[in-house]
């Protein structure tokens, strides 16, 4: 269906806008209410232990201390190996065992403190590797892989696997494995073979709110403020990890201070004020600090990789042979290992390649989705080897990639899935015309003083819309459109973006468009999850179709009042007409006061069957509150949505001290008809910056011998400054609707974070010559030691260092 996109596509301010400039926006820690307590933790100070015994009574008979929570009191979860919110297992250093709720913070930290706790030490393991060799420890007395996903088992690697590989990656029996064509022909065949060993870090999520939350109960419901990525999805999560119904929970939500993957469905740490405060009859605010946030906050999954790549003289990759030991943490099997086969697979569409991976289980904090979960970790371990052999194969770096590049009708990965479009050789040709790509690549190389400029390309991609949810929209007697957004708002501006849409249809100004988003109580529609690049394409597509709906009520309200086919009537300028006579019709309050009246499907009483419950749900607090507009996504589609971003950056390097500078970023995004150009340009730089601090300055640091964290501040794991990143980030894109979306768009948020992480490295490479530790971040003392020819501290696959 094609609509005269008027608001659609064009820069404007979000609704959100005045309250986040002026300090009024609340986020989780802003909340207060009457008596409210606040809740501090015990946390573990070991990788792995057992709770043998706790003696809670001097913190209970402190004054002020108003209820303690231990596992013992949380609802037993469906999986046994599923993490809660408390345990007497801690499984790595900083998981949660008790919860003290007090008056004030002082006393609730005070008595944290007069708790006595006994914990037996057991074994644990920070290094997968470490954790696959004979005899060496499981990070669960369980195992140290999921058999499926409810029973682990313990897999161990003959010694011989370790010491056949030498400074190579082992690569024992995977839990995963696929082949597509003959790998071993292709790598005989081909002019060139690479074959590397890769390490990728396991990286903090690092949002800049952290998972904060504040609950009461009031009339049998709780009422709960998380810090969260989503809003209708989250209120299953709160209802399994508390006990109760979800028809008990009402989530509050409005605003989201960045979660990245790591608050999808809201966050581990919800059960406990809402538990608290159930045992308290009191308001509960548990505030987390930054170490608190850094120890159960959610990680990207590391890996410890090797590939074979194999290559024509023309830049043809004939084969990839990749292998993955993947950094699971200890909770929940994560795909991360999969997904970058798959990614790789589509980037470079080889002739051949096989895939084998496993993911083991470290006592490390838990592992959860990261913007482009899977993606960026191999963009950055893979690209750097594209610029490789393009040097080796005399060939130019975008030529290469190009030659390789997916299209619309590319079949990827181990299912060979289709795409519904991909228009990345005109991503690359829009950004070298941008940059200037002839005129960019020949200021590698050259030197100002003691710095050298290096200057890199990347490819990034990662999956852009789902399909299938509904939209719920109702036009009220004073005339205005009220948009229900079941999605949340973590910044991106996709819950007031996939709103316009119903606007441009119904042709309603957007002064008079109403967006409801962020409390369930209000009525919500069922819809995806605020993550994976989905809400643009899948909420476009919701609006569209509850607009629609609404469109024909309204016209069937016009022919019954005024008579003729309700084809005959027309809709926009805040009124439904007769089409070629405007002055005869009615005003959109109007129509709302008729369609009250006539009741039924006009006002909601009425609901289509094949809506989801929660939107049922959500049109009974509305019904009979004007003319509604309900409908569930049925526009159908083949094939995978992905969007694609090239990502171009200039450093200096200083050969003196091995400071990185970014001089120039600019990133070519693929994404379909873009909804909000300013919108784009933030996600195309915020990711970009993500990625240049996963390039060069964030990582983890364990220690090996007690398993805990020395790097759980944000100066001590740094993501980027100001003073990091270039002054101006240029952006473009390549603007070809996606054709199965009726209005033509696909997501954006994973793709950036991959294409400034790789570009930049890639440019490092491009500076100082071929990397002697093939890893990130490439920090400072990695660059001097190979700029000055010694010897680097550790081996390209050691973790945590």
């Amino acid at each position: 269906m094609a609509i005269e996109k008027k608001l659609f596509g064009q820069d404007y301010s979000t609704p959100d806008l005045v309250a986040k400039m002026t300090g009024k926006a609340r986020y989780a820690e802003d909340f207060r209410a009457e008596g409210m307590l606040f809740a501090k933790l015990l946390l573990s100070p070991m990788p792995h232990a057992r709770v043998r015994s706790m003696d809670l009574s001097a913190a209970l008979a402190m004054d002020g201390v108003k209820a303690i929570l231990t596992a013992d009191d949380l609802p037993a979860t469906e999986n046994p190996l599923d993490e809660r919110s408390l345990t007497n297992e801690p499984l790595y250093q900083g998981e949660p065992i008790v919860a003290v709720a007090a008056v004030d913070e002082p006393t609730a930290a005070l008595a944290i403190e007069k708790i006595k706790l006994d914990l037996e030490p057991l074994p644990f393991v920070i290094d997968p590797l470490e954790s696959l060799r004979p005899g060496a420890p499981n990070a669960r007395r369980e195992g140290n892989n999921y058999k499926d996903r409810t029973t682990l088992q313990e897999v161990k690697w003959p010694i011989e696997v370790f010491r056949e590989a030498g400074d190579h990656l082992p690569m024992g029996t995977p839990d995963t494995e696929w082949t597509l064509g003959d790998v071993e022909k292709g790598l005989a065949d081909a002019d060139y073979v690479l074959d590397e060993t890769l390490f990728h870090q396991s990286q903090t999520h690092h949002p800049l709110e952290p998972r904060s939350c504040m609950a009461y109960w009031q009339g049998g419901k709780l009422y709960i403020h998380p810090s969260t990525q989503s809003t209708q999805r989250t209120v299953p999560n709160v209802a399994r990890m508390v006990g109760i119904d979800p028809s008990q929970v009402v989530v509050i939500a409005e605003y989201c201070g960045g979660g990245f993957g790591s608050k999808i469905p809201g966050t581990i740490n919800m059960a406990i004020p809402a538990l608290l405060s159930k045992k308290a009859n009191l308001p509960v605010m548990h505030r987390v600090s930054r170490a608190e946030e850094n120890a159960f906050g959610r990680a990207r999954p590391g890996f410890q990789g090797r590939v074979k790549m194999g290559f024509r003289k023309d830049g043809r990759v004939t084969a990839i042979d990749l292998y993955i030991v993947q950094d699971n943490g200890p909770y929940g099997r994560q795909g991360d290992y999969e997904t970058a086969a798959n990614i790789a697979h589509l980037y470079y569409t080889p002739e051949n390649m096989r895939f084998r991976g496993i993911t083991v289980l470290t006592n490390t904090p838990p592992r959860a989705a990261q913007r482009a979960p899977g993606g960026v970790q191999i963009t950055a371990m893979l690209e750097p080897m594209i610029d490789k052999a393009a040097k080796e194969l005399n060939l130019d770096r975008i030529a290469i990639r190009k030659l390789n590049a997916p299209d619309t009708t590319t079949k990827y990965g181990s299912n060979q899935h289709n795409l519904t479009s991909a228009f990345v050789r005109e991503a690359f040709d829009k950004g070298a015309e941008l940059v200037n790509w002839e005129e960019f690549k020949k200021a590698s190389g050259q030197t100002n003083g003691s710095k050298i400029t290096g200057v890199g390309v990347a490819l990034s991609a990662y999956v852009a819309g789902s399909r299938g949810f509904d939209g719920l929209i109702v036009v009220k007697p004073d005339g205005k459109l009220y948009v229900h957004q079941g999605i949340g708002n973590l910044g991106t501006g996709s819950f007031a973006d996939t709103a316009r849409v119903a606007s441009d249809l119904l042709g309603i100004p957007w002064e008079d468009t109403v967006v409801v988003w962020g409390d369930t109580s209000k009525g919500v529609p069922y819809s995806c999850v605020q993550a994976g690049s989905q809400t643009i394409h899948a909420h476009t597509r919701a609006n569209l179709a509850a607009a629609t709906d609404l469109k024909r009520k309204l016209q069937e309200i016009a022919a019954t009042d005024m008579g003729g086919s309700p084809d005959g009537y027309d809709v926009g300028g805040g009124r439904v007409f007769r089409k070629g006579s405007p002055g005869s019709g009615m005003t959109l309050a109007k129509a709302a006061e008729r369609a009250i009246a006539l009741a039924g499907k006009f006002d909601g009483h009425e609901v289509p069957e094949d809506i989801n419950a929660v939107t049922k749900e959500g049109a009974a607090i509305l019904q009979g509150q004007g003319a509604m507009g309900v409908a569930k996504d049925n526009y159908g589609g083949e094939g995978d949505l992905w969007s694609f971003v090239v990502g171009f950056a200039k450093v200096e390097v200083d050969r003196e001290t091995g400071h990185i500078q970014i001089v120039d970023y600019t990133g070519i995004s693929e994404v379909g008809v873009v909804a909000n150009p300013r919108g784009l340009a933030a996600q195309v730089a915020g990711g970009a910056i993500q990625g240049f601090g996963l390039a060069m300055s964030q990582k983890w640091i364990y220690d090996p011998k007690w398993g805990v964290s020395a790097t759980h501040r944000l100066y001590t794991a740094k993501p980027p400054s100001i003073l990091d990143v270039p002054l101006v980030m240029h952006h473009g894109s390549v603007g070809i609707p996606d054709p199965q979306n009726p209005i033509g768009s696909k997501g954006v948020g994973e793709a950036p974070f991959g294409a400034g992480c790789a570009a930049v490295i890639c440019a490092i490479q491009d500076a100082i010559g071929e990397l002697d530790l093939k890893r990130s971040p490439m920090m400072t003392d990695l660059i001097l030691n190979q700029l000055e020819h010694l010897p680097q501290p550790y081996k390209v696959l050691a973790t945590h260092v």
